[in-house]
C-alpha cells in the first residue's frame, strides 16, 4: 500500500551522533511508496568557505529497536524465585 505523502519525507536533527561521519540530521522519505531512510551531513563549500550546503544519503529503511533511557528493550523476564 502507498504511503500517504509519497516522494516526500522529513529530517530531523541527530542528538546521538558522536562522531564526525554520523550524520548531522537523520529522517525518512517516501519514494515511490517506499519508505527509505534519508540522512543529511552540513558542509561547507571547497571554494567559498561562507557557503554551507546540506549532503544527502538515502538508504534502505531498518527499524530501530526502541530504547528507553538508553536500554535496548528486551521482553520482561520471567521471575523463577515467585513464593508460591
Amino acid at each position: 500500500m502507498p504511503e500517504k505523502y509519497d516522494n516526500s519525507g522529513a529530517l530531523f536533527i541527530n542528538d546521538r551522533k558522536e562522531k564526525d561521519n554520523q550524520p548531522d540530521y537523520t529522517g525518512n522519505i517516501v519514494i515511490n511508496g517506499e519508505k527509505k531512510r534519508l540522512a543529511g551531513w552540513k558542509k561547507t563549500s571547497k571554494s567559498d568557505p561562507t557557503k554551507t550546503f546540506l549532503s544527502l544519503a538515502v538508504s534502505e529503511y531498518q527499524d530501530q529497536p526502541v530504547e528507553s533511557s538508553g536500554v535496548k528493550a528486551t521482553p520482561n523476564p520471567v521471575d523463577d524465585d515467585l513464593p508460591f
